[in-house]
């Protein structure tokens, strides 16, 4: 690559959807969300907001390159996407994607899934990966566990096996699929404030601030500031803002995933 399209591609937008129609994974022909308009500058760090089973996942693996839009354009620092294949391969690994159900072989150690991606990707030898994965696992907390299997763990050890397997090449793009579901408060309390430090530039990431793209069904915990909201409602992308945003706003499906009192999120019938 020239020194010119380098310098093209570090300062396009990290994603840049027009018009896109996201399908469901399970059946391409069925559309989930059309025409969605959304753009992530490096840096920023999103959280978007949906219902349960409402299309998230589709919505995320779409924007990971794992499923091809079904319309519009998507672009990944300036180049078209359709699906990240093996030409693809050095685009794709710019991006970690945490899926929700963590996704582990659990006939490996917590170490060894943590290590896949450096197994498959890069030529190193056991001692330098040893060594990787080593400083990894310190600083998510997994050490202790590192010869666990995954069927031996609960559900919250899992998800952050998840997460330190996704930052193990270093990616600029950090995509979290509902990664606070089902956790107790004490590992929610540490996601959040890991995932501040990568926003912020963490240590592993050589200081360099991580774009960072999570979804919920629960705006809750992710209240306070740094952040900016979408909704995914009625097959559609809304951009909220601010935290200040989603607490001020009038929609009833934001206060439902604010837990709002019922009366507040269903519009009564006329008399």
């Amino acid at each position: 690559m020239t020194d010119k399209a380098n310098q093209e591609t570090a300062s396009a937008l990290p994603i840049e959807m027009t018009g896109v129609d996201i399908s469901a994974m399970q059946d391409p022909e069925f559309i989930v969300f059309k025409g969605i308009n959304w753009s992530v500058a490096g840096g920023e760090f999103w959280v978007i907001g949906a219902p349960q089973h409402s299309g998230k996942s589709d919505f995320l693996m779409t924007t990971a390159g794992l499923i091809p839009p079904a319309g519009g354009r998507y672009k990944f620092y300036g180049n078209e996407t359709q699906i990240f294949d093996e030409s693809r391969l050095a685009d794709r690994l710019r991006m970690g994607f945490v899926f929700e159900n963590a996704d582990l072989f659990h006939y490996l150690t917590v170490a060894e899934n943590v290590a896949l991606p450096l197994r498959y990707h890069k030529n190193l030898t056991s001692e330098e990966a040893g060594k990787i994965i080593d400083e990894l696992l310190e600083l998510t907390g997994l050490k202790p566990i590192a010869d666990v299997s995954p069927a031996n763990l609960p559900r919250s050890w899992h998800k952050r096996a998840g997460l330190a397997r996704a930052l193990t090449l270093q990616p600029d793009i950090l995509l979290a699929d509902n990664p606070l579901g089902a956790l107790d408060a004490r590992h929610s309390f540490w996601w959040l404030r890991f995932l501040d430090s990568l926003a912020r530039g963490h240590q592993w990431l050589g200081g360099k601030p991580l774009t960072i793209v999570a979804t919920t069904d629960d705006f809750r915990p992710w209240r306070g500031s740094g952040r900016r909201f979408g909704l995914l409602k009625d097959k559609s992308f809304v951009p909220l803002g601010s935290w200040n945003d989603v607490i001020s706003s009038n929609d009833p499906l934001v206060k439902e995933l604010l837990a709002a009192p019922i009366e507040e999120t269903v519009t009564p019938a006329n008399p």
